[in-house]
């Protein structure tokens, strides 16, 4: 794979795919880490004297029509107002004025405004990628997806490379998977053991110990035959789970948070063991063992929140976790919405060694898999 720092791009024109699909609310940016993880890339291209057009997705409009709520100009808006230079928005890639424009940086609109996004069309892709002299892909939160943005325009572009920020998620989750010191501890939660199998069967093969929480909890108590009352619990999962448990590996809570409704009645802090039938196990409490396992890690992995955090009555465990990673000295490595969210919300990002903005795509390479927007990047790096 070609990384941009390697190759010369002084008064090149970069047609860049970013990832800044983020939330917005009345036109108003809810949460911007997604721009600003961008920020590198286009300051480096800047400084080289480069120029930019940048290329995203938002949201899920219908596919080759134009749709104002589903608009890249509240994100052209903000990213100009950070970087202190204007973002021209671009409608079309008709368009005289790419490359062409009174800034130095602009911005296509939503790509899939247009036709062919999805199924990756090869035009589409093409058409894209010759916009301009080379084609920087450093959207890796789409690199799982092979869409005409992130697959065939790359393979179709005369040079086309790794933004800095796919390098550095390369980097970072290579070394979680590959480059790892022991002890190494991962922490998975979430709703079902089914969306997390693959990740949980491949970081059994690294970690020594894996702490899981939520509702995959849930699913492991049951298959060790514990009573889990009214709790989430995927039954066709048992016997894999069963499997699992024999590795020895899986870390189960001694303590769980309950309630007989998600709106908090009757909320009780009780042994695994005496959960009833009328209850719900809604959060975990970390024992001091397994504090200490974290403390003592030199390696984390952290991939979903452990409880039903949204509410105060359910965030022990999600806090005293995101607390005890905090403290340690361990490179720690965290991944997924909902554990950034839960990142912000107890901790600094800064306490966490790297967060990494993939969703899917965090899932799928830390399961091993290879992403297709990265091989498609190392194919077009080798001729093959």
């Amino acid at each position: 794979m070609i990384n941009l720092s390697s190759i010369d791009i002084t008064n090149k024109n970069l047609v860049v795919r970013v990832d800044m699909n983020v939330p917005i609310k009345e036109g108003k940016i809810l949460d911007s880490t997604r721009i600003e993880s961008c920020i590198p890339t286009i300051n480096y291209a800047l400084e080289n004297n480069a120029k930019v057009l940048l290329v995203s997705h938002l949201g899920r409009p219908t596919e080759g029509n134009f749709d104002e709520k589903f608009s890249l100009k509240p994100v052209a808006e903000y990213l100009g107002a950070i970087i202190n230079m204007p973002c021209e928005l671009i409608l079309s890639m008709e368009s005289n004025a790419i490359f062409n424009g009174k800034t130095d940086i602009q911005f296509l609109e939503n790509i899939r405004f247009f036709k062919g996004e999805k199924e990756n069309c090869q035009n589409l892709g093409s058409k894209l990628a010759r916009l301009g002299d080379i084609y920087v892909f450093d959207a890796f939160g789409t690199a799982h997806r092979e869409q005409a943005s992130t697959h065939s325009a790359i393979k179709n572009a005369p040079i086309a490379c790794a933004g800095l920020l796919l390098e550095r998620e390369k980097n970072f989750l290579s070394r979680a998977l590959n480059n790892y010191e022991s002890p190494y501890v991962a922490v998975i939660g979430g709703a079902k053991v089914s969306t997390k199998l693959e990740l949980i069967k491949c970081i059994s093969s690294v970690a020594d110990y894996v702490i899981v929480g939520g509702g995959i909890a849930n699913t492991f108590l049951k298959a060790s035959g514990l009573n889990i009352g009214k709790s989430l619990v995927e039954n066709s999962m048992i016997n894999t789970a069963k499997d699992l448990l024999e590795k020895g590996k899986i870390i189960l809570p001694n303590k769980v948070i309950t309630s007989k409704t998600f709106e908090g009645e009757d909320i009780k802090e009780i042994s695994v063991g005496d959960v009833s039938d009328e209850e719900m196990i809604l959060d975990l409490d970390l024992n001091e063992e397994t504090i200490e396992l974290i403390a003592q890690a030199k390696t984390i992995l952290w991939n979903g929140p452990i409880g039903v955090f949204e509410n105060s009555a359910f965030s022990k465990g999600t806090r005293n976790l995101s607390e005890a990673i905090a403290n340690s000295e361990a490179f720690s490595l965290a991944g997924g919405g909902e554990t950034l969210l839960a990142i912000n919300k107890y901790i600094k990002s800064d306490d966490v060694s790297y967060c990494s903005t993939g969703g899917g795509a965090f899932l799928e390479f830390m399961e091993g898999k290879i992403l297709p927007s990265i091989d498609v990047l190392n194919s077009k790096a080798t001729g093959s």
